[in-house]
């Protein structure tokens, strides 16, 4: 899979991809991430991408020549995705990074100042995506997120698919606990079904406390759970304690 990603401050890329499981797909080439100076598609002296809006408002907005061109450089066929950041886009989750890792090609373009010519965004990009309800300087720091989220679900990236797999958000609901050494810790004991043996009763208490933890954390995520899970989480106190 590739992604390209189109920006006027490349530099901002140069450690954020250097580490991580994302690095050893680009070290075994699974995944590939090409960065594109904006200003390189531009074709006056000055390089000019952005300029003022049109009404008289305040700040620049970037132009939307030089994302035109940069956009059909860079795509290798009909076939690849171009998206925009914005804060006016869909909101990213696991459903969306998922969509993003089944294409070949990925373009995201990081918006600036006051916005980009809506032009681009009615008649350039297949979609825009947002990483969350608040406003950040550009959309270098939402790409990286983007590439990194989607990156996880393109096989061969994560070495144990079962981690992918058994993330947050993956079966609609936040994850369960985890625990390591060692067993206690100041006073804080690992629960003792985990060293039951019994793996069917360690799945049903993993699923109860994934269950409760996203009622009082994420409650907005409870409603799209089944019936059986919404009577795992009904259980009382006391038996609940009792695991």
């Amino acid at each position: 899979m590739r992604f390209d990603i189109i920006t006027i401050f490349p530099e901002m890329f140069t450690g954020v991809f250097s580490g991580g499981v994302v690095k050893k797909a680009l070290d075994r080439e699974v995944v590939r991430i090409v960065v594109h100076d904006l200003r390189d598609y531009t074709t006056d002296k000055h390089r000019q991408v952005d300029d003022r809006p049109f009404g008289g408002l305040e700040g620049m907005v970037l132009k939307p020549e030089p994302i035109f061109r940069a956009v059909e450089a860079v795509r290798e066929d009909a076939g690849g995705k171009v998206y925009l950041l914005s804060p006016q886009g869909r909101t990213l989750d696991a459903e969306l990074a998922r969509e993003l890792a089944s294409e070949s090609q990925v373009i995201l373009i990081c918006g600036r100042y006051e916005g980009v010519d809506e032009r681009v965004a009615d008649d350039l990009v297949d979609g825009e995506i947002s990483i969350g309800d608040y406003v950040l300087s550009g959309g270098e720091l939402a790409a990286a997120v983007v590439v990194d989220a989607a990156a996880r679900f393109v096989p061969g990236v994560v070495g144990k698919a079962g981690s992918v797999t058994n993330d947050s958000f993956s079966g609609g609901i936040l994850d369960y606990p985890q625990y390591t050494r060692p067993r206690e810790f100041r006073g804080l004991k690992v629960p003792a079904v985990l060293f039951s043996g019994d793996h069917k009763k360690i799945e049903r208490w993993r699923r109860k406390k994934a269950l409760e933890k996203t009622a009082r954390q994420r409650p907005d995520l409870v409603k799209n759970t089944t019936p059986e899970d919404r009577a795992l989480l009904a259980e009382t106190p006391k038996e609940r304690k009792d695991e």
